[in-house]
Order: C-alpha cells, then sequence, then structure tokens
C-alpha cells in the first residue's frame, strides 16, 4: 500500500527538517516548502493527503491559505493540521475556524505528531469510489492509476483530474472557463488556453495507446469526453 503524502509549509528550516524525519520514519512521504505561495501551487497540482501548515509564514498568514483552502473545490477535501506557538484557546478557535481540521502546538513531540495525523486521516477518509470505465480505458480513484487495456498509463496530477472530471460526466460538452471552474477551482486565476495545454498533454498520453479520439473538441464550444466517434 502506498505511503499517505504530507506537504509541510514550514518556514523554520530545523523545525521542518525534524518534521521531516519524524515523518519519514512514521511511514510517510514528505513534501516540503517554507512559503504559502509554494504551499497553495504544490497543493493544487500534487493533491497531497494532508497538508502541515505553520501559522506564520514569511509571504502569508497560514490562517489565509487554510481559508483559500477549504474554498477550492480542488482542494477542500485535503485535511490540514495547523502548527503553531500559539497556545490560548482563542487562537485555537481562530485556526480551526479557517476550516482546519486540527491544531498542534510548538513545542510537540514527533509521536503525538504521527499520531494527530493518523487520526486526522481516518477521520477523514473518504468512502471508498469505484474504478471508471470507458471501453479499454481504467480509472482508479483511489490509486490514483490509470491503465489502457490492462497497461499502467503515466499520467500527471492535472492530466489525472481531468481525465476524472471527463470519466464522471461522460458525452456532455464543457466549456474552457467551465473545466477551470469544475477541475481548478473557480478562485483560481488560470488562462483559457491553460485548459487547451493540458488537454493536449492529456491526448498526447492517451495517443500512445490509442485512445485520444476519447477526447474531442466541439468546435465553438469546449471539450468533450465520449467512446462515440
Amino acid at each position: 500500500m502506498a505511503s499517505h503524502r504530507i506537504l509541510i509549509v514550514e518556514d523554520e528550516a530545523a523545525i521542518r527538517e525534524m518534521v521531516t524525519f519524524a515523518l519519514e520514519r512514521a511511514g510517510f512521504a514528505t513534501e516540503e516548502t517554507d512559503t504559502a505561495a509554494e504551499g497553495l501551487t504544490r497543493a493544487v497540482d500534487g493533491q497531497p493527503d494532508l497538508i502541515l501548515l505553520d501559522w506564520m509564514l514569511p509571504d502569508s498568514s497560514g490562517l489565509d491559505l487554510a481559508r483559500r483552502l477549504k474554498r477550492e473545490e480542488i482542494t477542500r477535501e485535503i485535511p490540514i493540521i495547523l502548527l503553531t506557538a500559539r497556545g490560548e484557546e482563542d487562537d485555537k478557535i481562530r485556526g480551526l475556524e479557517t476550516g482546519a481540521d486540527d491544531y498542534i502546538t510548538k513545542p510537540f513531540s514527533p509521536r503525538e505528531l504521527a499520531a494527530r495525523i493518523k487520526a486526522v486521516l481516518r477521520r477523514t477518509a473518504p468512502a471508498a469510489e469505484e474504478p471508471l470505465q470507458a471501453g479499454e480505458l481504467t480509472l482508479d480513484p483511489e490509486t490514483h492509476r490509470v491503465a489502457a487495456s490492462g497497461t499502467s498509463v503515466d499520467i500527471g496530477p492535472t492530466e489525472f483530474r481531468l481525465l476524472y472530471f471527463f470519466m464522471t460526466h461522460p458525452e456532455r460538452v464543457f466549456s474552457r472557463s467551465q473545466l477551470i471552474d469544475r477541475v481548478w477551482g473557480g478562485n483560481v486565476y488560470i488562462e483559457e488556453r491553460t485548459v487547451d495545454v493540458h488537454i493536449r498533454r492529456l491526448r498526447k498520453t492517451l495517443a500512445e495507446y490509442g485512445l485520444d479520439r476519447l477526447v474531442q473538441t466541439v468546435r465553438g464550444a469546449g471539450y468533450r469526453f465520449s467512446t462515440q466517434v
């Protein structure tokens, strides 16, 4: 079974290194950054299983980032644990009102942190989703794997999200702006031509298995996923 992936957003290098070491010893896969801007980008693109988010960051408040992550459709389901030196009750309430799932006060022990992460992951685990099938193409939302006629398909995270959205909404035409709202999230600024770039990448990936025909351009309207030619 694949390790849960934890994104650590913490600007103090010593704490970041300690947390990374402790979590990897506990069997988690980790990724780290020290700014809110990079944390947002990695959360959107990488879709971690949980985010450890420091309250005080050099470019923005961790609370502001938590609120934004919980507003966006694409990241709102990712659980967040806030890390902070603030231990007053009012501060804890402010932190949890952002939508964060838990709160841990510095200093903390590595064992406590790992236990709290496991508890949040258990509590927020989504119901199992069945694999999606479209002709020879299979997408498993649980394992994030895609296969064509049983052969594993190497696909990027954004292309995976696009394909998942298409396969859960077959035969319907979506404009570029609708795809931005539904795949990237309505509050994220994405140019419409960016959609075209990722559609081309998705088609190129599927073309290796003769399945690029599944993603169809509807002139003047947008894109459609269909097994019908």
